[in-house]
């Protein structure tokens, strides 16, 4: 099957949990992930802590999440997994082939994530319409910025 865009590389997993204090105790504190930066939004019910692993032009992140509410959704924790992330080299383009070819994204489109890069997540859960989803994963796909896609480009 052609596609036409690239999936370049993993760049981040999401770990949800009630309080993001315990999730920085291991992750940073005991395996020594290095802290970025903080990203709150109650549109997304999130107050998060960015964290990298791995050296490089481009370590992956680890976001370190709570809700800012319990009881209000979207409910990051609730799902300790909660996504991963890929870097695409083209994120329109592979929106529009993706959902011509079946594949559910949740509500919301295109939007700007938490570290300024374009997004989008496709749905954990399919439908009628579209059956293709990430199976009980929320799988997010972050538009590559050039010096991303130069990099994997070498490769």
């Amino acid at each position: 099957m052609q596609r036409p865009f690239k999936i370049l590389g993993l760049q981040q997993v999401a770990i949800g949990s009630e309080n993001k204090d315990q999730l920085k105790t291991l992750w940073a504190d005991m395996l020594g992930l290095d802290y970025k930066l903080t990203f709150r939004s109650e549109r997304e019910n999130v107050d998060e802590d960015i964290y990298t692993l791995g050296g490089g032009d481009h370590p992956i992140e680890f976001d370190l999440m709570q809700p800012i509410d319990p009881n209000k959704k979207p409910a990051v924790h609730l799902t300790p997994l909660n996504h991963i992330g890929l870097w695409v080299d083209n994120l329109p383009l592979a929106v529009e082939w993706l959902t011509g070819q079946g594949v559910r994204f949740a509500p919301g489109g295109i939007r700007r994530g938490g570290d300024g890069h374009d997004i989008i997540f496709i749905h954990p859960k399919s439908n009628e319409e579209f059956p293709i989803a990430g199976s009980g994963v929320l799988i997010e796909l972050v538009q590559a910025p050039l010096d991303v896609i130069e990099s994997y480009g070498k490769k």
